[in-house]
């Protein structure tokens, strides 16, 4: 049967995930926004919906998904702790839009008609969408991550959408699972590159963290809400610096859902003795009573909002500041790499406190990549979620190793049989 796959957003670009596929059901995997200086949104959708997949919470592949229900509705399954850790994302998105004084794209009723239309899936369950039957599998990415396969059971091909994946195992989460495809739809991100060594990663982290700590100074460490503020703790943890570890902003919230999830994780022992032992903070107050030595685990991974800007104007001498993530072009994160001023309510500041940056991506690398592929062992293979030049670089790359690939743009349809 032929299908018609059309690429409303992530198509050579990072950010807002959303692919459409047609045939006699339309089913959409992923719907989100691209965060920059401004939100972006993907393409709409013109056609009823006949179901919604959702691989994971991070609001470039979930953060349009309640546009979905403004006036319509359509059943959406994803992983249990997937829609927790999406509501608390996009409240978040729709807070700040009202802080800078945005009209919001969707209502909080949009976001509560999501809410009640989520089927919760674990991994391995099915569910039957006419001739389709979908499930999800573990992803590695964080928390409930998913990696979605569509079976035809009338024609027994099997479509498989990664979402963003990591295939080497990290501190709470076990590496993804490899799924047979006859058509695969694989994120790119890091096509261009590999990944440091994991453990000596933590090391020399954890080593540099320590000499801060042992100077008097501060360890400013902006992370994701969801997924990297659990990394970074549960290593505190493990390596005897919890004590010196405060957690704030939306991190503390992400972390209480992780933890009611202990099914998704390993070492959650670990991660639980983490939260018991590091300060909470809550208030703007008790920010100001935040003293060296100490590790300030806070969001916004990149810098562009959140507590992380309360804390980055007052730090002493001794102190440096530890990016442990992707920084997207035209964020704060970034212009903070690059030796430019960043800017906070429209004013410059010049940063003097050292920066580092540690790679501790939820994403495959780009041997991952490849070895996903071959695993997989697709008839076609469309890389998406990579920027312009990376996606297409990595399907000319598959190309050279006898593999139909293609890097298609936004709003490009491929049509398949499927």
């Amino acid at each position: 049967m032929q299908t018609q796959i059309t690429f409303l957003g992530g198509a050579r670009e990072v950010g807002r995930s959303a692919i459409l596929l047609e045939s006699d059901k339309h089913i959409l995997l992923d719907y989100g926004i691209k965060l920059d200086h401004k939100t972006e949104y993907p393409l709409r959708i013109k056609t009823k919906l006949d179901a919604y997949v959702l691989s994971h919470a991070h609001l470039d592949h979930s953060g349009f998904a309640p546009i979905l229900y403004s006036g319509n509705y359509v059943d959406a399954y994803g992983t249990p702790p997937t829609i927790e850790l999406t509501r608390l994302l996009i409240e978040d998105a729709l807070k700040i839009s009202r802080r800078n004084r945005q009209k919001p794209a969707f209502s909080k009723g949009d976001l509560r008609r999501f809410e009640r239309a989520y089927k919760p899936l674990d991994y391995y369950s099915e569910v039957d969408v006419g001739d389709y039957t979908i499930s999800l599998h573990d992803a590695g990415h964080i928390t409930g991550s998913a990696i979605t396969l569509i079976e035809n059971r009338r024609t027994d091909k099997r479509l498989v959408y990664t979402g963003d994946f990591k295939l080497e195992a990290q501190t709470l989460q076990k590496g993804a699972e490899v799924v047979k495809s006859d058509i695969l739809i694989t994120e790119s991100t890091y096509a261009d590159r590999e990944h440091p060594d994991r453990s000596a990663l933590i090391k020399s982290f954890v080593e540099e963290v320590k000499s801060i700590i042992d100077n008097n100074g501060t360890a400013l460490v902006p992370v994701f809400a969801v997924g990297r503020a659990q990394e970074i703790l549960t290593i505190l943890y493990q390596h005897n610096l919890i004590d010196y570890a405060v957690i704030d902003g939306m991190a503390k919230h992400a972390s209480e859902i992780v933890m009611r999830y202990p099914n998704y994780s390993v070492n959650e022992s670990m991660l639980l003795g983490a939260m018991k032992n590091v300060t909470w903070i809550g208030t703007e107050r008790s920010r100001k009573s935040v003293t060296s030595p100490a590790i300030v685990v806070t969001t916004a991974g990149m810098l562009n909002g959140g507590p992380v800007l309360d804390y980055i104007l007052d730090l002493n001498k001794r102190s440096k500041i530890f990016l442990t993530g992707y920084q997207l072009e035209g964020t704060n994160g970034r212009r903070l790499l690059e030796g430019k001023p960043i800017v906070i309510d429209n004013r410059k500041y010049a940063i003097k406190t050292p920066v580092a940056y540690y790679d501790f991506s939820a994403h495959a690398g780009r041997s991952d990549l490849f070895e996903y592929v071959r695993r997989s062992n697709p008839e076609k293979v469309i890389c998406v979620h990579g920027d312009a030049n990376v996606a297409y670089n990595f399907a000319e790359s598959l190309k050279l190793e006898g593999f139909d690939a293609v890097a298609p743009q936004i709003g490009e349809s491929v049509k398949i049989e499927f």
